[in-house]
């Protein structure tokens, strides 16, 4: 029965191991030297088993560079098997004996593997002399929020697998702009040639003092150089490099410096502007628009650094600007920063209208030494808008007066011809005038009603046409409107500034009809007594 008994035992034993689901382990050599690195690959035929292989037992002994997962289907003996591996990376973390432990999958274990990691043989090259880090600094003493450009080389003599990594250069006190991406070239250095991987970085230290720059640390594998098999895993060992620890020196702002001023240090500094149209090539009138461009452009500066430009200030002029541009180029000498500012300017007065110097300090670098940049002052030729003549005064002092002396003119030549004469003329302001009008134009009212339609629909363009042709039928201008009722002046700015900017689209026409509905009658324009009943009402109803 002993007999039987155990032979039974050991058939099931046999069932399970073989209903048991397997992870077989297997490496791509199990000799290898420190510094290289191998591969393990886990293999799985169990189609219900879902996630990954636990690898925390490989943490002791070694560093897991990588997992790539591959899923395949094959056949044996006329049957479709379906696998799925895990093909790991491994870094011995030491020389001598080391074993992979068992691995588990679900409930699946694999078998452990004995390793054997050699010290490098003495007799080859070291592959740290074949891999080095190089730190530069264009200078070792800026002021504060200077640049400082730090270059970084890395040389190698061995081809490097694409898995390399650079430390993030990060520092205390200071601002780090990378300067564009890496770029790799080759070099000739006693013979050998050398690739080489560049990556440069714009530094603006925020205080005053020493600064020091840590060293930088270069991981990556290097392929052997020996034979390999095509097909063949690929066999490597791993290099880690790092620089030089680096000073730098950073100095306070001048004493000269102007203190109410921006601190604006830079290698060169310059400003510019544009014109759209050019008032010196063409006249300007009452009403046009003129864009102006001035662009701040700074060597050594980020475009964030650069401070806003002084607002253009004339009496006569309104000023519409836009938001700032900011960009940054990227040279062999660092950083190049550039603000662009962009304005509307629209005359309201003729004459000459005085823009006056733009003004920029900033610290040269190169020199050290103070510098001013500027723009000259500008005059402006503004000449009197014919189209805009019925509602833009030409200064002040005319506003009212303007547009009654052809009247007081005419009434004194008919009051020179005779009595019969003066009384056709009142007869004709009274009446006929009016009727003219009805029978050679709109109505008021329709004008009125087209007014309402273009404020209540937010068009700036239609609203200003109908506006104008609303005011001519009007016994006095829009100026002296919206000079003495100072809701129709603000609304009038609002669509000026809405006709001369890029905010058109967002223009609300609701304040400026309540402000046309709203005007009070104006006592100097009055008909005289007793004939103002003979009048259509100013507003209709």
């Amino acid at each position: 029965m002993s007999r039987l008994g155990a032979l039974l035992l050991g058939l099931l034993w046999s069932l399970a191991a073989l209903a048991d689901p397997t992870l077989q382990a297997s490496v791509d050599r199990t000799r290898l030297e420190a510094g290289e690195t191998l591969e393990l690959t886990l293999e799985s035929q169990d189609v219900t088993q879902f996630g990954k292989p636990d690898l925390r037992a490989l943490d002791s002994d070694f560093e897991v560079r990588g997992t790539r997962q591959l899923n395949s289907l094959h056949s044996l003996d006329g049957e479709t098997r379906a696998s799925t591996r895990w093909i790991i990376t491994l870094l011995p973390r030491r020389s001598g004996s080391l074993r992979i432990p068992e691995l588990q999958l679900g409930q699946a274990r694999s078998q452990a593997i004995e390793l054997q990691v050699q010290q490098a043989d003495s007799q080859r090259p070291d592959i740290a002399s074949q891999v080095f880090i190089e730190t530069t600094l264009d200078s070792t003493e800026v002021y504060v929020q200077a640049q400082a450009v730090l270059t970084v080389r890395i040389y190698h003599s061995v081809a490097l697998y694409d898995d390399s990594s650079l430390t993030p250069l990060q520092l205390d006190n200071a601002k780090v702009d990378p300067l564009g991406e890496s770029r790799t070239y080759e070099k000739d250095i006693n013979g050998v040639r050398h690739g080489v991987i560049e990556t440069r970085y714009a530094i603006y230290p925020q205080q005053s003092g020493a600064l020091e720059i840590p060293p930088l640390t270069f991981t990556a594998t290097a392929a052997d150089n020996g034979e390999q098999p095509a097909g063949t895993p690929r066999v490597g060992r791993q290099v880690q490099v790092s620089s030089q620890p680096l000073q730098l020196t950073v100095k306070p702002i001048p004493a000269s410096y102007p203190k109410n001023r921006p601190w604006l240090p830079a290698r060169s500094l310059t400003l510019e502007e544009r014109w759209n149209p050019d008032p010196a090539s063409q006249p300007t009138q009452i009403g046009d628009s003129l864009t102006r461009n001035v662009t701040l452009r700074a060597e050594g500066l980020s475009s964030t650094q650069l401070p806003p430009l002084p607002a253009t200030e004339a009496v006569g002029l309104r000023r519409y600007p836009d938001q700032p541009l900011l960009r940054n180029e990227i040279s062999e000498r660092g950083m190049l920063g550039n603000r662009e500012e962009r304005e509307a300017l629209v005359p309201t007065h003729s004459g000459e209208l005085s823009l006056p110097a733009l003004e920029v300090s900033w610290w040269n670098t190169l020199e050290d030494h103070l510098e001013q940049s500027s723009l000259p002052a500008r005059t402006l030729n503004v000449q009197d808008n014919p189209a805009l003549s019925a509602d833009t005064p030409v200064s002040d002092g005319s506003t009212r007066q303007h547009p009654l002396w052809p009247w007081q003119l005419a009434t004194l030549l008919f009051a020179l011809t005779s009595v019969l004469g003066f009384a056709l003329w009142w007869r004709a302001r009274s009446q006929p005038a009016v009727l003219r009008a009805a029978q050679s134009g709109p109505s008021p009212r329709t004008l009125l009603d087209d007014l309402k339609r273009a404020c209540q629909a937010n068009d700036p363009q239609a609203t200003r046409q109908a506006l104008d042709a609303w005011a001519r039928q009007q016994p006095e201008t829009l100026a002296e409107m919206a000079a003495r009722f100072v809701p129709l002046s603000d609304a009038l700015d609002g669509l000026n500034g809405a006709l001369y900017s890029e905010t058109g689209q967002y223009w609300q026409g609701d304040e400026l009809w309540r402000a046309i509905g709203a005007i009070p009658p104006a006592e100097q324009v009055k008909a005289p007594s007793g004939e103002s009943g003979n009048l259509p009402p100013l507003y209709p109803k």
